[in-house]
């Protein structure tokens, strides 16, 4: 099994060890710095190079500028994708986000780790665990998603938010680390109708 078999796999892997790797991080980097320069106005633009840069996408998405990833290839995102400015995706494992998501300013998406052992972390040993985000998700600024974390869909993830478990579906969640607030229901519906009349 090569270094990149054991980054795609979730095997510890050395990511400066292999050729390759080095050349697909720097592809996808010196896409994003071409995005991140780009005139807010040239919106055809920023599409056509954001497609060039995601592995996977839906037809209606927007990434706002700065963005930044490691490969971009490992990425998916959905239908109806919002992404606020300053976001980053460390996608050495892939992250998966459905349809609907909402995510605000920066917002990190790791799934990267570095060895436990302290002489594999010195030789630069790294792991990387997948992230999926279900549809209809609303992350709030400043929030923090970690290695091998699933969001369930419909759930709210509040601002400044360190996500380090499973947030499973329908339920508002909040905190460092990250804990289930409460459920969403219908009532809420109700709430937001109240304050909008």
């Amino acid at each position: 099994m090569n270094e990149k078999e054991k980054m795609l796999s979730g095997y510890l892997y050395n990511p400066f060890e292999v050729k390759s790797l080095a050349e697909d991080r720097i592809k996808a980097k010196t896409l994003c710095h071409k995005y991140n320069l780009l005139s807010p106005a040239e919106t055809n633009k920023r599409k056509a190079l954001l497609k060039k840069i995601i592995g996977k996408t839906g037809n209606n998405f927007w990434i706002e500028q700065p963005f930044y990833c490691d490969y971009g290839y490992n990425i998916e995102i959905g239908e109806n994708f919002y992404m606020n400015h300053n976001s980053v995706i460390l996608d050495c494992a892939k992250v998966k986000f459905g349809n609907n998501v909402f995510i605000a300013p920066f917002c990190g998406f790791y799934t990267a780790g570095h060895a436990i052992d302290v002489e594999d972390r010195i030789a630069g040993l790294e792991y990387g665990f997948p992230i999926t985000i279900g549809n209809n998700v609303w992350i709030g600024g400043h929030v923090c998603i970690l290695p091998g974390v699933t969001i369930g869909d419909n759930s709210i993830i509040g601002a400044g938010s360190v996500v380090n478990k499973n947030i499973p579906p329908n339920v508002i969640a909040a905190g460092n680390p990250c804990k289930i607030i409460r459920q969403i229901t219908p009532e809420d519906k109700l709430k937001y109708k109240k304050y909008k009349d």
